[in-house]
């Protein structure tokens, strides 16, 4: 007796996904006997979706993430100005922007475990409350009846807790880009979602000085954080249909990947791309905050010190528009080869800026921040993808990567202060050892990018599971009665 199409899918029981009150829940695979007992069976008859409320929670990550780079990096441009308003010294001014990075390091790690437990959307509305806190007891900390220790106490303490919020935004890119994205817009996903916080940081560079003293942006900050916090309310855990193949969707194996262990070169590659994404968003970080005190001993005031940080992320934010839809459509498998040719161009210009910043005028910097910022933030969303393609796990892979970078930015800021020339200096109190350390640790990487091969496996498993699948789709499709 002929078994009919519509009987073999019958066979398959409990494989769907339940939408009432448009809160998807994935009930667990029953293979009935009869049926082939492997995945393989059901996916076949899975019809892959992507849902427009895809881009309504990648907007909200988006500016979550955005406000969390302008919290972190507020008073990096104003930093001398925040120190004679609090009568603070320089280094307590530096802290403020360094312990969201120290905060980051633990919370890094903890972020894949809370997320498994709580789901994306409550994690992220959770972040954003204590943001919000978080913003409100900094301008409790303006107030002129509070002498210095206790207004640094609580700007301390909410930056403190705002860097408590900022890695679910950053670190939850790759995770929502595999999630709710397809093949072909999961590395222009990952790059928005990424960028957003160094554009924040960017913004924050340019308002921070322009909104007036440093107690009034404080305020500014505050009422800014709070005004987009609720749009965490607009995510989801995960999308009603699989947008890829279901054991992507699902994170389940592939037969030839089943219990098999990280590749000695995979360890490799990832290794090398782990030192490399914290030196590169390390430098970037250390920099902007200490970019007041890189140009102040050359007579440069808060203002331009704003328009150059701010220089790295426009020009970072206008390559990654450029260069994501073409990895993900044009490049897509040639991530590996991109980063032996951008590095060694990346470390020459972090370098070069040692000697142009004692140059006579601006231009030369500008031109070097934007060669150094067009092709980091380039770089930022392939290292985040191949990333996940050698470990094939989206979560610890980017907490790894940003946890390195933020432990590396607590290095360079705070050995700043051992580098900084003395008050007979000339000119006094410059930072032009600091930028030769950072431009010597760019330029390192060029050797070692070399030997990354950066093989691409879950992407060729998915591209040749959805080709098999639309086979056998069509293929039904022929022999069904009609």
């Amino acid at each position: 007796m002929t078994t009919s199409p519509t009987e073999e899918r019958s066979s398959v029981k409990d494989a769907q996904l339940e939408t009432a009150d448009d809160k998807p829940k994935m009930v667990p695979l029953e293979i009935s006997e009869g049926a082939a007992g492997s995945i393989d069976s059901y996916s076949t008859q899975v019809h892959y979706r992507l849902y427009k409320r895809r881009f309504v929670g990648g907007a909200a990550l988006c500016l979550l993430n955005c406000i969390g780079g302008m919290n972190w990096l507020w008073f990096s441009a104003i930093s001398l100005d925040t120190a004679n308003a609090f009568n603070l010294s320089v280094t307590k001014v530096n802290w403020l922007s360094n312990v969201v990075n120290v905060v980051y390091l633990p919370v890094s790690f903890l972020l894949p475990w809370i997320i498994r437990k709580f789901g994306l959307r409550r994690s992220c509305v959770l972040a954003a409350l204590i943001l919000v806190l978080a913003s409100w007891l900094r301008v409790a900390g303006t107030a002129h009846s509070l002498g210095p220790k206790s207004a640094y106490a609580l700007l301390f303490i909410g930056q403190l807790l705002a860097g408590l919020s900022q890695p679910f935004y950053q670190v939850l890119a790759p995770k929502y880009s595999e999630t709710w994205f397809g093949l072909q817009g999961r590395v222009t996903a990952t790059m928005l979602i990424s960028l957003m916080n160094p554009v924040g940081g960017a913004l924050a560079q340019l308002l921070a000085p322009a909104v007036g003293s440093p107690r009034t942006s404080v305020l500014v900050i505050g009422i800014i954080s709070t005004v987009v916090a609720p749009v965490a309310l607009f995510l989801g855990d995960r999308p009603p249909t699989p947008p890829k193949t279901l054991r992507s969707a699902l994170g389940l194996a592939y037969p030839e990947e089943k219990d098999r262990a990280m590749t000695l070169q995979e360890r490799i590659d990832f290794g090398i791309m782990t030192w490399g994404f914290g030196v590169l968003v390390a430098i970037i970080s250390a920099f902007t905050i200490l970019v007041a005190q890189v140009y102040a001993p050359y007579g440069y005031n808060s203002d331009a010190s704003g328009f150059l940080g701010a220089a790295v992320f426009i020009a970072g934010l206008v390559g990654a528009i450029i260069t994501a839809p073409l990895f993900d459509r044009v490049f897509t498998h040639h991530l590996a080869r991109t980063l032996h040719v951008v590095i060694p161009i990346i470390g020459a210009a972090w370098l070069g800026l040692a000697w142009a910043v004692k140059a006579h005028g601006l231009v030369p910097s500008y031109v070097l921040l934007a060669i150094a910022g067009f092709g980091s933030f380039m770089l930022l969303p392939v290292a985040l993808e191949l990333a996940c393609e050698v470990t094939r796990n989206a979560e610890f892979s980017s907490a790894i990567l940003w946890f390195t970078a933020n432990a590396l930015t607590v290095f360079f800021v705070l050995i700043s202060d051992d580098l900084r020339a003395s008050a007979t200096a000339n000119p006094p109190l410059n930072l032009n050892k600091q930028l030769i350390l950072q431009g010597a640790f760019a330029i390192s990487l060029a050797p070692l990018v070399i030997f990354i091969k950066g093989k691409q496996v879950r992407r060729e498993q998915d591209e040749r599971e959805r080709l098999r699948d639309t086979g056998r789709a069509a293929n039904g499709d022929a022999t069904s009665p009609a």
